[in-house]
């Protein structure tokens, strides 16, 4: 008899991805299938996020309801960022958890399972040229890592601490996995790294050594290989190159995550993000006169330590100026083994009161931009099946497009004309 897997995932894409290459490796070398059902599980595995306190705290949250619901025989894994952070006080917290896998070491999986209290956190440890099972969520886009860990030395992020220094992924074997996701059906890439256009930095062996311009064009020559898609890109890195391939390849969504964080230059560089208020204003510019259709997104932290009205204000003339499609907005959360955990924190009311304010004035603005897409024609490829007889996909430019349908249209591409606008998504009809 096959065993069962329940597996959830918290935090980033990265996260996602790498949740699917231990449900590829325990499929092929355990035999385990996956289950939605905690009660029926043999093997519960939490992948976890460490980026912000909260789902720290709820991990141990989840632990103690697993536990409850668990069968007897059944194992908890804990894996991901605060598994690496966190360590072997996981399982002093919740002494039934079975092991601890950290996010530098996914491939070992299988080796921990039958290692009762592992403990496997090696942030050194190299997977950049380890061959995965081949295992993913959706048949319609494929998830794929082109870096592993990170070095940057921003003063309020644990991730280099979790995931390790950055190593880039050998370009064959990126290639040779998308086309395995075309071959299955993929119509979509979406490439995955902490900074993925400082890809080529760095590689482990005596490899081809690219950029990741470069990578983006090979990637497009692939045949049924029709839209390529890739978070986060560091603006510090952003290049005329890099913008003017964005702007001119068709197969690269015109969608970009640009991470702010702050809009006052003297706040990002207490954050160590290299760039200044006005670097990222200008590659704003450049890459909308470029390719005037793109939607950018970003992440936005207030009240960073030492953070004034006047800085508080820069942001939000960033905001009005560059008025971003989409953000993802968060007061300051303190990180252990960061540089920032030490600095006084800025009063919890006037955090709360900076982020109510980031956040209406986004959503005004985003008001202002959906309103625009009524009537408008968009390319839609849809991925998923959602309630009320609906099928979503994405455009291009990445907006959330919705319409009457049926499983038939799940990886077509369709053209559609909305008919309706919302926040996140919009409505339309396909057009004949």
């Amino acid at each position: 008899m096959s065993k069962s897997l329940f597996i959830e995932t918290l935090g980033c894409a990265m996260n996602t991805r790498d949740s699917e290459h231990m449900i590829a490796q325990l499929q092929e070398k355990e035999g385990y299938e996956i289950t939605q059902e905690v009660r029926e599980a043999d093997l519960i595995l939490i992948n976890t996020c460490s980026v912000r306190e909260k789902p720290v705290q709820k991990l141990f949250s989840e632990l103690g309801v697993f536990n409850k619901k668990k069968k007897p025989s059944a194992k908890i894994g804990v894996c991901g960022c605060t598994a690496s952070h966190l360590g072997d006080e996981i399982i002093k917290r919740a002494p039934y958890v079975s092991f601890v896998l950290g996010a530098r070491n996914v491939s070992k999986i299988t080796e921990v399972l039958h290692k009762d209290k592992a403990v496997e956190i090696d942030i050194n440890y190299d997977e950049s040229q380890f061959a995965f099972d081949d295992f993913r969520s959706s048949p319609y886009k494929a998830y794929i890592n082109i870096s592993i860990g990170c070095d940057k030395k921003c003063t309020f992020c644990i991730v280099p601490k979790t995931r390790g220094e950055e190593i880039s992924i050998p370009n064959n074997l990126i290639l040779q996995e998308a086309q395995r996701a075309v071959n299955k059906g993929a119509k979509e890439v979406f490439l995955l790294g902490q900074n993925v256009n400082n890809y080529g930095r760095r590689f482990s062996g005596n490899e081809e050594k690219i950029n990741f311009t470069e990578l983006l064009r090979r990637l497009s020559k692939i045949e049924g290989l029709e839209r390529i898609r890739f978070t986060s890109p560091h603006p510090f890195h952003m290049d005329d190159e890099f913008i003017e391939e964005f702007a001119k390849n068709p197969k690269i969504c015109k969608s970009m995550h640009m991470p702010l964080q702050s809009g006052s230059t003297e706040i990002l560089k207490a954050m160590k993000r290299g760039y200044t208020k006005e670097w990222f204003i200008d590659r704003v510019n450049k890459l909308r006169k470029e390719c005037p259709e793109v939607s950018i997104s970003t992440d936005i932290i207030v009240a960073f330590p030492g953070e004034s009205d006047e800085d508080f204000a820069d942001t939000i003339d960033v905001m009005k100026q560059v008025r971003f499609d989409q953000i993802f907005s968060f007061k300051y959360s303190p990180r252990p083994e960061t540089e920032a955990q030490y600095l006084p924190e800025i009063d919890p009311e006037i955090a709360s009161d900076r982020l109510s304010y980031l956040q209406a004035l986004h959503t005004e603005i985003l008001d202002e931009i959906q309103a625009t897409s009524l009537g408008k024609e968009y390319r839609v490829y849809f991925e998923e099946l959602i309630r009320d007889g609906y099928v979503s996909g994405r455009s291009d430019n990445n907006l959330v497009i919705k319409v009457k349908g049926s499983e038939e249209l799940l990886g077509e591409f369709r053209d559609v004309k909305i008919t309706a606008i919302g926040r996140t998504i919009l409505t339309g009809e396909i057009l004949a």
